[in-house]
Formats: C-alpha cells, sequence, structure tokens
C-alpha cells in the first residue's frame, strides 16, 4: 500500500536526522580466545548452565532472532542456522553485517563451544535451532530507517509462518522518532503472534540515565520486556525502567561468539539479557512442548528470583530474574493455557506503556501454591507516549525541530565496551555437552537471585 505525500516528506527528513546507534545493546570488545571461552562465561554458572543442560538444551525449538545481521559460519554456530530472510533492503543476504551484534545474540543464545578445538563459546540453549532475520538496524556507517518498525513487523510475521516459538528483539527505538501508523501496525502484529502461542522478547533499553525514554518494541504490551542485572543480581544503572519491564536477565561481562578477528565479544546491555531471556523460554518449552506460551511465560514469571528477595513486581527488575533452572526442576502449575500473564491486548498504540508509569500503578502478584508470586492476568493500560504526528510536519519546520529532538531525545547511543576479556583458565567442553562435573562454578552472593 502506498503512503501519503505528507508521510513521505515525514520520512525523509526523519531519515536525514536519525543517523546511526539506536541498537538496545552496546557494540561489544573482543575477548581474548587463547584459552576456554566457557571458562569466563559467568552468567552460565549463575544460571545453573551444567545442571541445566541434564534436562534441556532447548531441542526441537525453534527461536527467531531479528538483528542486524549474522556471521552464519562462526565455527559456534556452524549448523544452528536454519534458512532465514533479509527485511533490510540492503545487499548481501542475512549472512552480512554491520557490526557484531546479531551473530552475539545469537552466540549467547545457541553457541556450541566447538571452535578452537571444543574451547569456545556457549549458548544458553544449544540445542535450539535459530531463525535468522536481518532488518536494518542502524549500523555504523549507514542510516537508521524509519521502517525499522516496519521491518520488524515483517520479521515476526515472517517467523511466525515458520514455525518459530521464540522471537529476540534485541533492538529498539525511541517512541518519540516512531511513527503511530508503524506502531499500530507492529502492536497488531505482536497482538497476532500472542495469539498464535509465540513468546516475544524485546530489550527495553540502556538510556536510564539519560533520561529513560520509551523504546519500541520493547515497551509493546504484546512484547515481553527484558531489563539486564548484574553479577550480584542487581538491576544495571543503564537498564531502563517502568511498567514495560516484564524480566530481567544477566547483562554485565557477557561472553559470546561474535565478528571481531578473535571470534569473541564481551559487553554488557539489556541486548544481551534479553537473548537469555529467549534462551530461557526455550529450555522450558523444549520439555513441556505441550505447554502453550502463557504457560511458559507464566512459569518464567513465577519462577524468577524477585529483586530484594520480595514478592511484587517492581518498575526495574519487573517480576524478576529468570531462572530457568527452578523453572524446569520445580515449575508449580502452568496456569490456564489461554491466558495472558501479561497485560490483556490493547486497542491502540496510545496506550502503551510509558516508562514514566509510576510502580504504584501496576497491581501486585498474587501468592502462586508454589510459593513465588503469580503473575497478574492484566494491568492498567498506562498514558500514551509522544510520538511524531500523523499528518507530517512542513519540510522546514520538520528539519529545524528535528535538529532539536537529535540533541534531546532521537539518538539512543549505541554504548561501547572497551575493555578485552583476560584470558581464562582452560576448561575442555566438548561439542554442546556441558563443562565437567568436577568443575565448580563460584557461589553467587545469598541476596542474588541465582544463589538457589
Amino acid at each position: 500500500m502506498g503512503r501519503a505525500s505528507a508521510r513521505m516528506s515525514w520520512r525523509a527528513v526523519m531519515t536525514a536526522l536519525l543517523a546511526a546507534g539506536f541498537v538496545v545493546g552496546p557494540v561489544a570488545a573482543p575477548a581474548v580466545a587463547d584459552g576456554s571461552i566457557r571458562g569466563d562465561q559467568w552468567h552460565l554458572d549463575a544460571m545453573h548452565a551444567s545442571e541445566m543442560w541434564k534436562v534441556s538444551q532447548g531441542q526441537g525449538v525453534t527461536v527467531a532472532v531479528i538483528d542486524g545481521g549474522f556471521k552464519l559460519d562462526h565455527p559456534d554456530l556452524i549448523g544452528q542456522f536454519l534458512p532465514g530472510k533479509d527485511f533490510s533492503g540492503s545487499p548481501g543476504g542475512v549472512g552480512t553485517y554491520g557490526n557484531e551484534h546479531g551473530t552475539k545474540m545469537v552466540g549467547l543464545i545457541a553457541g556450541t563451544g566447538k571452535a578452537n578445538g571444543g574451547k569456545g563459546a556457549y549458548g544458553l540453549a544449544p540445542g535450539v535451532r535459530i531463525l535468522p532475520l536481518k532488518i536494518n538496524t542502524g549500523s555504523v556507517g549507514t542510516v537508521v530507517s524509519t521502517d525499522f518498525l516496519d521491518q520488524v513487523g515483517q520479521a515476526v510475521d515472517y517467523a511466525i509462518d515458520q514455525g518459530a516459538k521464540v522471537v529476540s528483539i534485541s533492538q529498539g527505538i525511541n517512541a518519540a522518532t516512531a511513527f503511530p501508523g508503524d506502531v499500530a501496525k507492529l502492536n497488531r502484529i505482536l497482538a497476532a503472534a500472542r495469539s498464535k502461542g509465540v513468546l516475544v522478547f524485546a530489550a527495553v533499553g540502556n538510556e536510564a540515565q539519560s533520561g529513560n525514554p520509551v523504546d519500541y518494541p520493547g515497551a509493546l504490551p504484546n512484547a515481553v520486556g527484558v531489563g539486564a542485572i548484574d553479577r550480584n543480581g542487581t538491576v544495571t544503572d543503564e537498564s531502563e525502567h517502568g511498567p514495560q519491564v516484564a524480566l530481567v536477565a544477566p547483562g554485565v561481562d557477557t561472553i559470546a561468539a561474535c565478528t571481531t578477528p578473535s571470534g569473541y565479544c564481551t559487553g554488557h546491555g539489556t541486548s544481551d539479557a534479553t537473548a537469555l531471556a529467549s534462551a530461557s523460554a526455550a529450555l522450558v518449552w523444549s520439555v513441556h512442548k505441550e505447554w502453550s506460551a502463557n504457560q511458559v511465560l507464566r512459569v518464567l514469571i513465577n519462577t524468577a528470583g524477585r529483586p530484594n528477595g520480595g514478592t511484587v513486581r517492581t518498575d526495574d527488575a519487573g517480576w524478576g530474574a529468570v531462572r530457568p533452572r527452578i523453572a524446569l526442576t520445580d515449575p508449580g502449575d502452568p496456569g490456564p493455557a489461554d491466558v495472558s500473564p501479561l497485560p490483556a491486548d490493547m486497542a491502540s498504540p496510545s496506550a502503551v506503556p510509558s516508562a514514566s508509569a509510576s510502580a504504584s500503578s501496576v497491581p501486585s502478584p498474587v501468592e502462586s501454591p508454589t510459593g513465588g508470586a503469580a503473575a497478574p492476568t492484566s494491568q492498567p493500560k498506562a498514558e500514551s507516549s509522544s510520538g511524531s504526528g500523523g499528518s507530517g510536519l512542513p519540510i522546514v519546520a520538520a528539519v529545524v525541530a528535528g535538529l532539536v529532538l537529535v540533541v534531546g531525545v532521537v539518538f539512543a547511543v549505541v554504548r561501547r565496551r572497551k575493555s578485552a576479556v583476560s584470558p581464562v583458565p582452560p576448561q575442555q567442553p566438548v561439542g554442546s555437552v556441558p563443562p565437567p562435573p568436577s568443575y565448580q562454578p563460584p557461589v553467587p552472593p545469598e541476596d542474588n537471585p541465582y544463589a538457589r
């Protein structure tokens, strides 16, 4: 369907203004690969991956990853990819990339550790298959596409058609720059995904200390918004907060396969956390194939490690840190298959959550039979976020307003992690087999959600 000329003018202005860098996760620095990378993947130890892998590695589950391109021949990822599709409009297909971001997200989910003679990096769910879907993410040297949300929507639609159970989106765009029509369209697509039994996880963003703006699609009501925590189970300073946060996962010093010369990156951000939350859902779904998306998500919520040992949802940590080990060993009652633990579908994007909404607007979960806090089945609709006008601005005024917007809110600047990972003591994982039983990970502090 063609677009109105006023909208085309607005898009032209926005395309000129939105130059690079709304990726929610950071561009990561290379990790040293002369020892076993697995030995330095602290998040796998904290999440008790070795124990979980005895029960599930995610076999039989397809995870669609929507990002800016992928290194399909990385030794840790060979055999993990299904045929994907490119929605970016750029040449080269899904196997081309402007940075390492997409490859790292896949590595966090599905890395097999096969590189370097079995000394590579593992994903949390090495048994899954990845459906790679490329969009224009505004990589270095390119212009952010004003059709970003439209490309995300096309990719989600495709993932549904291809039978993906989980969709992982470690990307986002400032809601203030999003065209309302695209928001409405994507909201309908995400609602359709939810109705068809697909879980869509999306990063909430890394700008908590820069105005805490609302990011889409992470703040849309049919996406599972994911924030980040550190090694101590504390929400990171950069992780955005608000009613859109459903869960948190490790998002500091994460190491995974990527496209740097060493083949590995270390980084931080809600991007990484989103990949790990997506992998967690795949681990549970692999064992409980009969469960609906609602039941898988409800169990992840009910077994999450509550912030500070509490029993209620908070705007910084949502319902808590995903703990797939608990979800696998003591899932409790998954609840009704046809009732979502997230807010009910909303009639229009004007009702999407706002990052300024207070924690008091979200009802406290009730105690579940398993002793954890059960997720509510609905919550109040928050005030709408400001966005671009539907009719478009006059071209000159738009340029002036846009220049101000660039300074204030347009750019979600990509944060780069400069430090490299130090060499690690050699461990010898082989193929997708977990580390040997003799490997003893450090014990997290007692207030860490992964301490038990």
